[in-house]
Protein backbone atom coordinates (compact mmCIF):
# COMPACT_ATOMS: atom_id res chain seq x y z
CA UNK A 1 0.00 0.00 0.00
CA UNK A 2 1.38 3.55 -1.25
CA UNK A 3 1.47 6.02 1.73
CA UNK A 4 -0.39 9.08 1.69
CA UNK A 5 0.86 12.07 2.48
CA UNK A 6 -0.90 13.74 5.21
CA UNK A 7 -1.80 16.79 5.86
CA UNK A 8 -0.74 18.26 2.33
CA UNK A 9 -2.33 19.68 -0.81
CA UNK A 10 -1.08 18.61 -4.37
CA UNK A 11 2.03 20.72 -5.19
CA UNK A 12 -0.11 22.10 -8.56
CA UNK A 13 -2.97 23.45 -6.19
CA UNK A 14 -0.20 24.87 -4.05
CA UNK A 15 1.58 27.15 -6.98
CA UNK A 16 -1.69 28.36 -7.74
CA UNK A 17 -3.04 29.70 -4.65
CA UNK A 18 -2.92 33.54 -4.38
CA UNK A 19 -1.08 34.57 -1.32
CA UNK A 20 -4.15 36.05 0.15
CA UNK A 21 -5.95 32.62 -0.34
CA UNK A 22 -3.17 30.79 0.80
CA UNK A 23 -2.83 32.29 4.06
CA UNK A 24 -6.46 31.53 4.72
CA UNK A 25 -5.86 27.92 4.31
CA UNK A 26 -2.77 28.47 6.44
CA UNK A 27 -4.40 29.96 9.03
CA UNK A 28 -7.04 26.98 8.89
CA UNK A 29 -4.28 24.30 9.45
CA UNK A 30 -2.37 26.16 11.99
CA UNK A 31 -5.85 26.14 14.57
CA UNK A 32 -5.47 22.43 14.62
CA UNK A 33 -4.19 21.65 18.34
CA UNK A 34 -0.56 21.44 18.10
CA UNK A 35 1.21 18.16 19.44
CA UNK A 36 3.48 19.07 22.47
CA UNK A 37 5.93 17.28 24.66
CA UNK A 38 3.82 16.08 27.60
CA UNK A 39 7.05 17.15 29.79
CA UNK A 40 9.31 19.86 29.49
CA UNK A 41 13.21 18.47 29.30
CA UNK A 42 13.63 21.78 31.43
CA UNK A 43 12.07 20.31 34.56
CA UNK A 44 13.20 17.29 36.29
CA UNK A 45 11.75 14.77 34.53
CA UNK A 46 13.12 13.47 31.37
CA UNK A 47 11.53 13.51 27.95
CA UNK A 48 11.77 10.23 25.71
CA UNK A 49 12.02 6.33 24.63
CA UNK A 50 12.59 4.55 28.26
CA UNK A 51 14.58 1.13 28.39
CA UNK A 52 11.04 -0.49 29.06
CA UNK A 53 9.20 0.74 25.50
CA UNK A 54 8.12 -1.84 22.97
CA UNK A 55 11.32 -1.17 20.54
CA UNK A 56 14.27 -1.21 23.65
CA UNK A 57 13.15 -4.25 25.01
CA UNK A 58 12.85 -5.51 21.48
CA UNK A 59 16.75 -4.78 21.54
CA UNK A 60 17.27 -6.44 25.06
CA UNK A 61 16.13 -9.82 23.20
CA UNK A 62 17.48 -9.63 20.02
CA UNK A 63 20.75 -8.87 22.20
CA UNK A 64 20.23 -12.13 23.85
CA UNK A 65 20.04 -14.47 20.82
CA UNK A 66 23.22 -13.63 19.95
CA UNK A 67 25.84 -16.17 19.46
CA UNK A 68 29.34 -15.36 20.60
CA UNK A 69 30.22 -15.38 16.69
CA UNK A 70 27.38 -12.99 15.82
CA UNK A 71 28.44 -10.84 18.97
CA UNK A 72 32.25 -10.16 17.78
CA UNK A 73 30.86 -9.24 14.25
CA UNK A 74 27.84 -6.77 15.40
CA UNK A 75 28.24 -6.18 19.32
CA UNK A 76 30.71 -3.61 20.43
CA UNK A 77 31.47 -1.76 23.54
CA UNK A 78 28.80 1.69 24.07
CA UNK A 79 31.20 4.33 23.58
CA UNK A 80 32.61 2.86 20.33
CA UNK A 81 33.15 5.46 17.12
CA UNK A 82 30.70 3.62 14.93
CA UNK A 83 28.09 4.32 17.26
CA UNK A 84 27.74 7.87 16.53
CA UNK A 85 27.81 7.95 12.99
CA UNK A 86 25.27 8.81 10.50
CA UNK A 87 25.44 8.73 6.73
CA UNK A 88 23.22 8.10 3.83
CA UNK A 89 24.36 5.08 2.01
CA UNK A 90 26.67 2.85 4.49
CA UNK A 91 27.21 -0.64 6.04
CA UNK A 92 27.73 -0.27 10.01
CA UNK A 93 28.77 -4.18 10.04
CA UNK A 94 29.04 -6.53 7.11
CA UNK A 95 25.87 -8.90 8.16
CA UNK A 96 22.44 -7.61 6.69
CA UNK A 97 19.52 -8.45 8.35
CA UNK A 98 18.62 -11.69 5.82
CA UNK A 99 22.03 -12.94 7.14
CA UNK A 100 20.34 -13.53 10.83
CA UNK A 101 18.49 -16.51 11.96
CA UNK A 102 14.33 -15.96 11.64
CA UNK A 103 13.84 -15.14 14.88
CA UNK A 104 16.47 -12.26 14.71
CA UNK A 105 15.30 -10.98 11.91
CA UNK A 106 11.19 -10.93 13.36
CA UNK A 107 13.08 -9.24 16.06
CA UNK A 108 14.72 -6.79 14.02
CA UNK A 109 11.83 -5.95 12.27
CA UNK A 110 9.90 -5.37 15.51
CA UNK A 111 12.17 -3.06 16.96
CA UNK A 112 11.79 -1.39 13.53
CA UNK A 113 8.18 -1.03 13.74
CA UNK A 114 8.65 0.23 17.83
CA UNK A 115 10.45 2.91 16.61
CA UNK A 116 7.51 4.26 14.10
CA UNK A 117 4.15 5.58 13.80
CA UNK A 118 1.59 2.91 12.03
CA UNK A 119 2.42 5.36 8.90
CA UNK A 120 5.52 5.51 8.74
CA UNK A 121 6.35 2.16 9.45
CA UNK A 122 4.86 1.75 6.07
CA UNK A 123 6.70 4.70 4.68
CA UNK A 124 9.58 2.90 5.66
CA UNK A 125 8.83 -0.22 4.25
CA UNK A 126 7.77 1.13 0.88
CA UNK A 127 11.38 3.35 0.82
CA UNK A 128 13.42 -0.04 2.23
CA UNK A 129 11.98 -2.18 -0.29
CA UNK A 130 12.26 0.49 -3.00
CA UNK A 131 15.70 1.52 -2.64
CA UNK A 132 17.47 -1.46 -0.95
CA UNK A 133 15.66 -4.49 -1.64
CA UNK A 134 13.97 -4.66 1.75
CA UNK A 135 14.25 -4.54 5.45
CA UNK A 136 16.51 -7.90 4.73
CA UNK A 137 18.95 -5.94 3.10
CA UNK A 138 19.70 -3.80 5.84
CA UNK A 139 22.63 -3.74 8.84
CA UNK A 140 22.43 -3.31 12.21
CA UNK A 141 24.41 -3.30 15.47
CA UNK A 142 24.12 -3.39 19.02
CA UNK A 143 26.05 -1.18 21.36
CA UNK A 144 26.52 -1.55 25.36
CA UNK A 145 24.64 -3.97 27.06
CA UNK A 146 20.40 -4.41 26.44
CA UNK A 147 18.70 -5.49 29.24
CA UNK A 148 20.77 -4.36 32.12
CA UNK A 149 20.95 -0.86 33.82
CA UNK A 150 24.07 0.01 31.44
CA UNK A 151 23.37 1.93 28.62
CA UNK A 152 22.98 0.84 24.95
CA UNK A 153 21.55 1.55 21.55
CA UNK A 154 20.86 -0.31 18.75
CA UNK A 155 21.75 1.15 14.78
CA UNK A 156 20.53 0.31 11.65
CA UNK A 157 22.20 1.13 8.33
CA UNK A 158 21.71 0.99 4.92
CA UNK A 159 20.86 2.70 1.81
CA UNK A 160 18.93 5.94 2.75
CA UNK A 161 18.79 5.16 6.52
CA UNK A 162 20.77 5.69 9.98
CA UNK A 163 18.23 4.60 12.68
CA UNK A 164 18.42 3.94 16.33
CA UNK A 165 16.74 3.19 19.79
CA UNK A 166 18.65 3.55 22.38
CA UNK A 167 16.19 3.96 25.29
CA UNK A 168 17.09 7.41 26.23
CA UNK A 169 20.95 6.26 27.05
CA UNK A 170 22.21 9.04 25.35
CA UNK A 171 21.62 12.14 27.55
CA UNK A 172 20.08 15.53 26.13
CA UNK A 173 20.37 14.01 22.27
CA UNK A 174 17.11 13.54 21.00
CA UNK A 175 17.00 9.47 18.92
CA UNK A 176 20.06 8.89 20.57
CA UNK A 177 22.14 10.71 17.88
CA UNK A 178 21.59 12.31 14.86
CA UNK A 179 19.74 10.14 11.68
CA UNK A 180 19.17 10.26 8.16
CA UNK A 181 16.31 9.08 5.52
CA UNK A 182 15.66 9.71 2.52
CA UNK A 183 13.86 7.71 -0.97
CA UNK A 184 14.80 6.99 -4.39
CA UNK A 185 11.71 5.86 -5.78
CA UNK A 186 12.25 5.45 -9.60
CA UNK A 187 15.52 3.84 -9.12
CA UNK A 188 17.41 5.97 -11.41
CA UNK A 189 18.47 8.36 -8.70
CA UNK A 190 16.63 11.37 -10.33
CA UNK A 191 13.17 12.40 -8.73
CA UNK A 192 10.65 14.35 -11.17
CA UNK A 193 9.84 17.93 -10.63
CA UNK A 194 6.69 16.35 -8.46
CA UNK A 195 8.90 14.03 -6.39
CA UNK A 196 6.43 11.56 -7.69
CA UNK A 197 6.31 8.26 -5.70
CA UNK A 198 8.37 9.87 -3.14
CA UNK A 199 7.24 8.95 0.80
CA UNK A 200 9.49 12.15 2.16
CA UNK A 201 8.18 14.48 -0.01
CA UNK A 202 4.79 15.74 1.56
CA UNK A 203 7.59 17.40 3.67
CA UNK A 204 9.09 19.67 0.91
CA UNK A 205 5.29 20.40 0.07
CA UNK A 206 4.37 21.81 3.75
CA UNK A 207 8.09 23.43 3.55
CA UNK A 208 6.98 25.68 0.05
CA UNK A 209 3.59 26.26 1.72
CA UNK A 210 5.51 28.38 4.13
CA UNK A 211 7.74 29.87 1.70
CA UNK A 212 4.74 31.06 -0.42
CA UNK A 213 3.32 32.84 2.77
CA UNK A 214 6.11 35.08 3.05
CA UNK A 215 6.02 38.85 1.92
CA UNK A 216 8.43 39.13 -0.88
CA UNK A 217 11.21 40.96 1.45
CA UNK A 218 11.01 37.47 3.42
CA UNK A 219 11.26 35.13 0.61
CA UNK A 220 14.17 37.24 -0.44
CA UNK A 221 15.94 37.02 2.75
CA UNK A 222 14.95 33.44 3.21
CA UNK A 223 16.47 32.40 -0.75
CA UNK A 224 19.91 32.02 -0.98
CA UNK A 225 22.05 30.49 -4.00
CA UNK A 226 24.16 27.98 -3.52
CA UNK A 227 23.20 24.64 -1.18
CA UNK A 228 24.68 23.31 1.82
CA UNK A 229 26.91 20.09 1.42
CA UNK A 230 24.72 16.68 1.30
CA UNK A 231 27.30 15.58 4.24
CA UNK A 232 27.20 14.75 7.54
CA UNK A 233 28.91 17.97 9.03
CA UNK A 234 26.15 19.67 7.62
CA UNK A 235 24.11 18.90 10.78
CA UNK A 236 27.17 20.04 13.47
CA UNK A 237 25.12 21.82 15.83
CA UNK A 238 26.10 25.36 15.86
CA UNK A 239 25.04 26.63 19.49
CA UNK A 240 25.57 30.64 19.14
CA UNK A 241 27.64 30.43 15.50
CA UNK A 242 24.05 30.00 14.41
CA UNK A 243 23.05 34.18 14.61
CA UNK A 244 25.78 34.39 11.88
CA UNK A 245 24.63 31.79 9.18
CA UNK A 246 21.93 32.86 6.81
CA UNK A 247 18.26 32.32 6.57
CA UNK A 248 15.64 34.08 8.32
CA UNK A 249 14.96 34.19 11.72
CA UNK A 250 11.29 32.63 12.29
CA UNK A 251 11.48 35.27 15.41
CA UNK A 252 10.76 38.28 12.95
CA UNK A 253 7.95 36.31 11.76
CA UNK A 254 4.00 36.78 12.97
CA UNK A 255 2.44 34.47 15.00
CA UNK A 256 0.21 32.70 12.18
CA UNK A 257 3.97 32.02 10.36
CA UNK A 258 5.52 30.65 13.93
CA UNK A 259 2.54 28.00 14.23
CA UNK A 260 3.64 27.10 10.61
CA UNK A 261 6.73 26.18 11.36
CA UNK A 262 5.72 24.64 14.25
CA UNK A 263 3.32 22.20 12.23
CA UNK A 264 5.90 21.71 9.49
CA UNK A 265 8.11 20.10 12.74
CA UNK A 266 5.31 18.31 14.27
CA UNK A 267 4.20 17.00 10.67
CA UNK A 268 7.83 16.02 9.64
CA UNK A 269 8.26 13.79 13.35
CA UNK A 270 4.50 11.87 12.50
CA UNK A 271 6.47 9.22 10.92
CA UNK A 272 8.65 8.21 14.25
CA UNK A 273 7.60 7.04 17.66
CA UNK A 274 5.62 9.72 20.06
CA UNK A 275 8.73 9.42 22.65
CA UNK A 276 11.07 10.21 20.12
CA UNK A 277 8.72 13.18 18.77
CA UNK A 278 8.32 14.07 22.58
CA UNK A 279 12.06 14.44 23.21
CA UNK A 280 12.71 16.40 19.73
CA UNK A 281 9.77 19.09 20.53
CA UNK A 282 11.22 18.92 24.35
CA UNK A 283 14.85 20.01 23.25
CA UNK A 284 13.91 22.43 20.62
CA UNK A 285 11.89 24.32 23.28
CA UNK A 286 14.50 24.10 25.78
CA UNK A 287 16.80 25.82 22.99
CA UNK A 288 14.69 28.88 22.53
CA UNK A 289 11.74 26.82 20.50
CA UNK A 290 10.38 28.19 17.29
CA UNK A 291 11.95 31.81 17.94
CA UNK A 292 15.15 30.39 17.93
CA UNK A 293 15.21 28.85 14.60
CA UNK A 294 16.44 30.08 10.95
CA UNK A 295 14.68 28.97 7.86
CA UNK A 296 17.06 28.62 4.52
CA UNK A 297 15.71 27.66 0.81
CA UNK A 298 18.03 27.22 -1.65
CA UNK A 299 18.05 27.92 -5.22
CA UNK A 300 20.62 25.21 -6.37
CA UNK A 301 19.22 22.04 -7.04
CA UNK A 302 15.52 23.21 -8.36
CA UNK A 303 14.45 20.17 -10.45
CA UNK A 304 12.76 21.59 -13.47
CA UNK A 305 13.49 25.25 -12.82
CA UNK A 306 9.90 25.30 -11.45
CA UNK A 307 10.96 27.69 -8.06
CA UNK A 308 9.73 24.75 -5.48
CA UNK A 309 12.40 24.66 -3.79
CA UNK A 310 13.73 21.47 -3.33
CA UNK A 311 16.29 21.97 -1.11
CA UNK A 312 15.71 23.71 2.61
CA UNK A 313 16.89 23.74 5.96
CA UNK A 314 15.92 24.42 9.59
CA UNK A 315 18.16 24.83 11.64
CA UNK A 316 18.81 26.37 15.28
CA UNK A 317 21.82 27.08 18.12
CA UNK A 318 20.83 22.70 18.61
CA UNK A 319 18.54 22.04 16.31
CA UNK A 320 19.58 21.02 12.17
CA UNK A 321 17.25 19.33 10.06
CA UNK A 322 18.49 19.58 6.27
CA UNK A 323 16.19 18.74 3.48
CA UNK A 324 18.35 17.87 0.55
CA UNK A 325 15.45 17.12 -2.10
CA UNK A 326 17.28 16.78 -5.60
CA UNK A 327 18.21 14.98 -7.34
CA UNK A 328 15.90 12.73 -5.05
CA UNK A 329 15.45 12.90 -0.86
CA UNK A 330 18.19 12.93 1.67
CA UNK A 331 17.39 13.96 5.38
CA UNK A 332 20.01 15.09 7.44
CA UNK A 333 18.36 15.54 11.52
CA UNK A 334 19.74 16.70 14.62
CA UNK A 335 18.69 17.95 17.95
CA UNK A 336 20.13 18.02 20.88
CA UNK A 337 19.13 19.93 24.55
CA UNK A 338 22.26 22.41 23.55
CA UNK A 339 24.95 22.18 20.87
CA UNK A 340 27.01 20.84 23.82
CA UNK A 341 25.60 17.54 23.96
CA UNK A 342 25.45 16.73 20.62
CA UNK A 343 27.29 13.79 19.42
CA UNK A 344 29.70 13.49 16.18
CA UNK A 345 27.81 13.96 13.01
CA UNK A 346 30.85 11.80 10.79
CA UNK A 347 30.03 9.32 8.23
Amino acid sequence: MTPSAPGSPGRDRCLDLSRRDFLKHAGAAAAVPLIRPARTILGQERVGPTPTDPAETAVARFYKTLTKEQRETIAFPFDHPKRSQVNNNWAIVKPTIGDLSPEQQALCREIMRGLCSEDGFERFMKQMEEDYGGFESYHVAVFGEPGTDKPFEWVLSGRHDTLRADGNSVEGVAFGGPIFYGHDPTGTGNDDPEHTGNVWWYQGRQANEIFLSLDQEQQKRALHDTREPDAPRTIRLKGQEIHSVPGLPVAELDDERKQMVRRLITDMLSPFRGPDAAEVLACLDAAGGVDALRLTYYKDGDIGNDRTWDIWKVEGPAFAWYFHGSPHVHTWLHVARAAEYQRPAGG
